[in-house]
Parts: C-alpha cells; sequence; structure tokens
C-alpha cells in the first residue's frame, strides 16, 4: 500500500509553489485590508488615486503655473493641434479626464482648474464671475504662450470660453460650446429656482446629494457611499464660495454674458447639447445660432440619452464631435 505524501516529502516544486501561493493569499488580504480601511476611514485618499489612475490613462500630466496672484492647475498631454477645455461651476479639471483619454490620442490638450475651483488659487473676497474668469482666463493663455488653439467650455466654462474668445478672436481657431450657460434659454424648474435665490448645488447628505446630481444626469453615476460623503464635506466646506459665486452668476450680465457677444464670434463655432438638459434647456442653441452673425461657420448637435454632462455621459460621442468639428475647419 503506497504511503500518503506528506509535506516533508512532496517534490520541492509543490513546496516552493505552496509557499508561493500562501504568500500571494496573505498580500491579497493585507491588501483587501488596506483597502476597506482607507474606505471606511480615509476615503478620499481612493478618490485621488482614481483620479490619479484616470490621468494616467489619458496620458496628461499635471503641472501648474502661477500668473499674478493666482496659482493654476492644469493638465497637459498630447500632440496635434491644441484643445483647450473649461470645465462649469462646482466642477474641476478631473470632469474632463475621459475627453482627454480619447482627445489626446490626436490633439495637444490642455485642461485648467479654473481659477477658484479644483487645487487653483482661491482668493478670500475676490469676483470669480464670467468676466473676471475670462480676464484671468487671458494670463493664462499668455503664461503658456498659446498661440492658436480650439477653445472648448461647458456650463460655465461655456460662457467664459465665449467671452474670452469675443475679446481675443487672435488666439481661438474655432469654439465649441457644450450645453453652455450665458445664452437665453426657455425657462425650467432649475432657471425658476436660480432666480428665486435658491442654489441646487448644495447639498449637506446623501439624499440632497442625489437630488442635486439628478439634475444633471440622465443616468446617475453609482458612487459608493463614503465617497459621497467626501464630497458631501467638500461642499460643505466651500459652501460660502459656491454661494457667493452662485449669486454673481444670477445677475443678467452674467446668465447672458455670452448671448450679448455672440454678433462679435468670427470664427467658427460649434453648439453640442443634450436634448434633455435640465439645467440649460436645449432652447439655448436655437438662441446661439440665431445670435452669431458673423461666424464662419455655425455647427451644432443635439444628443439623446443625457442631461448636463454629454462629457461624462456620452464620452466616446462627445469626443468624437469634438474630434470632427476640430478638424473641420
Amino acid at each position: 500500500m503506497p504511503t500518503p505524501t506528506t509535506p516533508s516529502t512532496r517534490p520541492l516544486w509543490q513546496r516552493l509553489l505552496f509557499r508561493r501561493l500562501k504568500f500571494l493569499a496573505v498580500v491579497v488580504v493585507i491588501i483587501g485590508l488596506l483597502l476597506g480601511g482607507s474606505y471606511l476611514l480615509a476615503p478620499q485618499w481612493l478618490i485621488q488615486a482614481d483620479v490619479a489612475r484616470k490621468a494616467m490613462a489619458a496620458h496628461v500630466e499635471k503641472h501648474s503655473v502661477q500668473v499674478g496672484d493666482t496659482k493654476w492647475s492644469y493638465y497637459e498631454g498630447g500632440q496635434g493641434p491644441t484643445l483647450v477645455m473649461l470645465h462649469g461651476f462646482a466642477a474641476d479639471k478631473s470632469v474632463w479626464l475621459e475627453q482627454l483619454r480619447i482627445l489626446s490620442q490626436h490633439f495637444h490638450v490642455i485642461a485648467p482648474d479654473l481659477p477658484g475651483w479644483g487645487e487653483s488659487t482661491r482668493i478670500d473676497g475676490a469676483s470669480y464671475n464670467i468676466d473676471m474668469q475670462a480676464v484671468r482666463f487671458g494670463e493664462f493663455v499668455n503664461a503658456l504662450r498659446l498661440q492658436k488653439f480650439v477653445l472648448i467650455g461647458h456650463s460655465m466654462g461655456g460662457a467664459i470660453a465665449g467671452v474670452y474668445a469675443a475679446d481675443h478672436p487672435e488666439h481661438v481657431a474655432e469654439l465649441a460650446l457644450i450645453d453652455s450657460f450665458g445664452l437665453k434659454a426657455n425657462e425650467n424648474d432649475f432657471s425658476r429656482e436660480a432666480l428665486s435665490g435658491k442654489n441646487p448645488f448644495i447639498f449637506d447628505n446623501r439624499e440632497e446629494f442625489a437630488r442635486a446630481t439628478a439634475l444633471a444626469f440622465t443616468h446617475v453615476p453609482k458612487i459608493p457611499g463614503r465617497f459621497i460623503d467626501v464630497l458631501i464635506e467638500r461642499n460643505q466646506r466651500d459652501r460660502e464660495f459656491l454661494n457667493r459665486t452662485f449669486n454673481e452668476l444670477r445677475d443678467p450680465s452674467q446668465y447672458l454674458s455670452l448671448q450679448h457677444r455672440l454678433d462679435q464670434l468670427e470664427m467658427p463655432v460649434m453648439g453640442l447639447w443634450c436634448r434633455d438638459d435640465k439645467i440649460i434647456d436645449v432652447s439655448a442653441m436655437d438662441n446661439l445660432r440665431n445670435g452669431l452673425t458673423h461666424s464662419a461657420a455655425i455647427a451644432s448637435t443635439t444628443l439623446s440619452g443625457c442631461n448636463h454632462m454629454p462629457i461624462l455621459e456620452k464620452p466616446e460621442e462627445t469626443a468624437r464631435i469634438l474630434t470632427q468639428f476640430a478638424l473641420s475647419h
């Protein structure tokens, strides 16, 4: 009768394999404990790690430049024609990462944190309305010595982009506006709340966060609870700035800032809107087209199945449209 194999009589390769598997199992357990502990105790680290991972996948690097009293933080990468992307209210440069991943394959891309937002400087008591941000952006352009580029703006960033383009046509080869602020549009629930003084972007708990998110997304992204808690803490920390800037943008000179300058835009202009935008009604695109009396070319695209954030809800389609527009002139 054969003798049962014991650990001491196993072949060497089996013992080495067994030890390696035990080591890997221990490593997996440790990593699991670290991730679980980070999720519970320091979820902001996991958020930062995920953003860094996406930036690496997009082949962009984070840089900074001091311009006057403002330190700008921005992503940059890729080669080819230059695209500069400006984010919207209560957002930052990371909102563009999925676009950067696609566009950096064919373009030189730059996506800054606008002053006051993200990792760029915020000065207490300073104005961060559309006009002042357009001036600051001009200083950023000069600091980076950019010549001619395609300027892309989403929401509030669209108004800033449009105002800058009207004042500095020598730098803007083409202008792309995505669900842009600053235009006339049909009244909706959001605009009624905003004009009455209620800031829909304020939230203090997960239920209010869900309500605010549903304003911008048709398909609300699934975010782990502890990550939501981090976003709530940021919102509370930035409350004074959010309310002050939001109230600045409620002035007609601001929410119509782009509309009043459309006849000054001579470069090709594209409007890209989600049909079901609950924040800035799609009727704004008609007013955009009608106001562009001197533009060299006008393009417009309406997407279905998204709300105010096509750059996140329809990233591939949005990137394809931007690519076609940037290369068409």
